[in-house]
């Protein structure tokens, strides 16, 4: 964004600056509507059509507290909420002093000064905007409201700041209280008008996005545990059962609101273990069904999902990672659930493990998570985590009569029918939906004892031994017909990052950084991480350094899981881990700093 703030055209009125990218932080408290803010910006900006990335933090207690909401909105490729913001928008004291040092130097801090005093000592290196918002709210729509519209008269400010669309802000309005009484609406249109109409006059400068480039095709907006929840619905799930656990219910509540609509029942259990067994008699009906937690309820899934390995159902689970352990951090971004998600359970119980890269990923994931399940009888499991799921980015609209699809039972009826056949080359076998008839009369039982090849219960060391092989083999074919993941940037260099899940795009942004200024360095997102596609080695071989970037802890031997991972796979030493569980996500230079010193560490053991 443009340093030249304080600036005006010769005749006196503001002078517009073209811009191609601003990031705002709003700083308040939770119960103060910051996310509203910030997801009408990013809203805005993908009917816009511009490209935009979001992050928030939110307290994890019920009372509410300190909260923050970053959007980042560009007229070209965005791939982070941004290191530091160009406008702070703070509401309260705290609000103030935690993040003025989040802004860039000659940012704006827009503060209410009902309640934010400003520091002498940061007046010069800040441009300090005081506006009154939380009385003028109380003036602009009534005593009896007091202040609970101020988010609104605050959007009304940045709006005339940035020049941003007024019709589609009002629309956006509109539609965000929708069935609420008219006198609501009414009321947050009037907030945000008196804040549009506030005169910033000590801000001499109007901002305004160039206009962006086509990408092809209308965009729509929504944040990840949206995307996964449509892209489940697309794929042809039409019955799941879950618990409520954060970040994991909004999920639940979109697929609870919108199954029905499509033939679909979702059902809210007692508990996370009568969830996941509700899904697997679904699926065993047919149709592939779904569940899902957070950490803690993953733990409980467990035993269940050894009983979905052995009986062959194919089920989708969905894993938003938080911070753990225990009830840890709820409402804070981790990845320490990969190693419960790829090993958790007793006995040997492969299954698959997919980590979406993206908002736009998540819807795509999911569709590839139930064709996996339905194709191979196993359990996959979406391991993805707060930073995805709870940020917002514009996409472009997924083409739905190509991605849709029906995935109702056959019940035509079949000769012969054995669900565990170890005549498959491969190991992968199905089961037909019960209530099919079967010529031959002999009909197969499921259980999670060990079996034959129709299901019944069986002691015999070598049927046991050649179920282990088939349950195995079956993701060893799987992983043959993986696509070797491509690099993000030269094939050969000096440093390789490697990233799973939110990582992806702080990651590219810190290689394009490194590369601008010299460095030789590229980057490796990884998708399916359980089972591994093939050729990584070969990757890692055209490499002096591999780092592996993660939030989780670095562990007993100093690196993190999916590097453990990796050096277990492939026996390399120079794979080593970029580790963090601060509950924020990577900032373009952390990820810098850390490899820089690490590859300083590593010239002074030799």
């Amino acid at each position: 964004m443009s340093d030249t703030i304080a600036t005006a055209s010769p005749n006196g009125a503001p002078k517009v600056s073209p811009i191609t990218e601003a990031v705002i932080r709003i700083a308040g408290n939770s119960q103060d509507g910051i996310q509203a803010i910030g997801g009408f910006l990013a809203r805005l900006a993908g009917r816009s059509a511009q490209e935009v990335m979001t992050f928030m933090t939110i307290p994890s207690t019920i009372s509410g507290g300190p909260s923050i909401f970053q959007v980042r909105i560009g007229s070209g490729e965005v791939l982070s909420a941004g290191d530091e913001a160009d406008v702070l928008l703070a509401f309260y004291q705290h609000s103030y002093e935690d993040h003025i040092g989040s802004l860039k130097k000659n940012g704006i801090v827009l503060f209410d000064s009902d309640h934010v005093q400003p520091r002498p000592e940061w007046q010069s290196a800040y441009h300090h905007v005081g506006v009154p918002i939380s009385s003028l709210t109380v003036e602009a729509i009534g005593g009896t409201a007091k202040d609970k519209g101020k988010n609104i008269y605050a959007l009304g400010l940045v709006a005339r700041m940035f020049d941003l669309n007024v019709p589609r802000l009002e629309k956006l309005v509109a539609e965000r209280f929708t069935g609420k009484d008219p006198s609501v609406v009414k009321n947050a249109l009037a907030a945000f008008h008196a804040g549009y109409a506030y005169s910033l006059g000590n801000v001499l400068e109007t901002f305004r996005f160039v206009d962006s480039a086509s990408r092809g095709g209308q965009q729509v907006v929504m944040n990840g545990n949206e995307a996964l929840g449509y892209g489940l619905i697309a794929a042809g799930v039409r019955f799941g059962a879950g618990y409520p656990i954060t970040p994991w219910s909004d999920v639940m509540e979109l697929l609870r609101r919108e199954l029905p609509k499509y033939g679909g029942t979702f059902v809210q259990c007692e508990d996370e273990i009568a969830a996941i067994s509700m899904a697997l008699g679904a699926s065993y009906a047919g149709r592939v069904a779904v569940t899902g937690s957070s950490g803690p309820g993953i733990s409980l899934k467990m035993e269940a999902l050894g009983w979905a390995v052995m009986a062959e159902m194919p089920l989708v689970i969905v894993d938003v990672q938080r911070g753990g352990p225990s009830t840890g951090m709820p409402t804070r971004v981790e990845q320490s659930d990969l190693n419960i998600a790829c090993f958790g359970g007793h006995g040997d119980s492969p299954r698959v493990v997919l980590a979406p890269a993206s908002v736009e990923d998540c819807f795509y994931t999911a569709i590839e998570a139930v064709n996996l399940a339905r194709q191979y009888s196993v359990p996959v499991i979406i391991l993805t985590d707060q930073g995805v799921a709870t940020r917002i980015e514009a996409f472009l609209e997924p083409d739905l009569e190509k991605v849709c699809q029906d995935i109702s039972p056959d019940f035509a009826p079949v000769p012969d029918h054995k669900p565990y056949d170890l005549s498959a080359p491969d190991g992968v076998t199905h089961h037909i939906p019960p209530g099919t008839r079967i010529e031959s009369g002999k009909y197969p039982v499921v259980t999670g004892l060990e079996h034959d090849e129709l299901g019944h219960p069986t002691g015999a060391p070598k049927l046991h031994l050649q179920m282990n092989a088939k349950r195995r083999k079956k993701l060893q074919a799987l992983a043959v017909g993986l696509r070797t993941p491509k690099i993000y940037g030269p094939p050969e260099g000096n440093v390789l990052l490697v990233g799973w899940g939110s990582t992806q795009g702080p990651i590219r942004e810190a290689v394009d950084r490194a590369r601008a200024g010299g460095d030789s360095v590229s980057a490796l997102h990884l998708r399916h991480l359980c089972p591994l596609p093939p050729g990584l080695e070969n990757i890692f071989s055209g490499f002096n350094r591999v780092f592996v970037v993660e939030m989780n802890d670095e562990g007993l031997y100093g690196y993190g899981q999916l590097a453990a991972i990796l050096r277990a796979r492939y026996c390399d030493a120079k794979i080593q881990g970029l580790n963090k569980t601060d509950g924020l996500t990577w900032k373009v230079k952390e990820i810098l700093d850390r490899v820089r010193a690490a590859l300083a560490a590593g010239r002074g053991q030799r």
